[in-house]
């Protein structure tokens, strides 16, 4: 079951980069055109918040199935840097990140203004588009 999580778990990051980057360039350009909110943006940026949730989802089981609570306690795991990163600081970045997207998901549906519609989603997607990009193990991905 591991091999096969870690492999979902690989696999759809790369859609969920892919999507998240569209949805927040999307935003920004046309936040900076000044062009109006159309239902293609709400589609972009709700699609980028289902998959940003079910990666998750996939994460959240793959931290569970992992062995490495296992085999070491937190304290060998928090003095070995690659362990930390791995088991603390990549799901904890990444739990934040989701948190934002739903947030500016959430946030800039009460907007009436397109204007402030594509900011809020430019803004919330942008940060949370560098927390994913600091947090990708870039070593392992290719």
């Amino acid at each position: 079951m591991y091999s096969t999580v870690k492999m979902l778990h690989s696999y759809w990051a790369y859609l969920v980069l892919i999507i998240l980057i569209i949805a927040t360039f999307n935003a920004l350009f046309k936040s900076f055109t000044k062009k109006d909110y159309e239902a293609r943006d709400f589609r972009i940026s709700l699609f980028t918040l289902i998959v940003s949730h079910i990666q998750l989802l996939i994460g959240i089981v793959f931290w569970f199935v992992s062995d490495y609570f296992n085999e070491m306690s937190m304290g060998e795991i928090m003095k070995n840097s690659a362990l930390r990163r791995n088991v603390v600081e990549h799901p904890f970045t990444m739990i934040i990140a989701v948190a934002l997207i739903t947030i500016g998901y959430s946030k800039h549906k009460k907007k009436l203004i397109s204007s402030k519609k594509l900011k809020t989603i430019a803004v919330f997607y942008t940060i949370a588009l560098i927390l994913v990009l600091s947090m990708i193990p870039w070593k392992t991905w290719f």
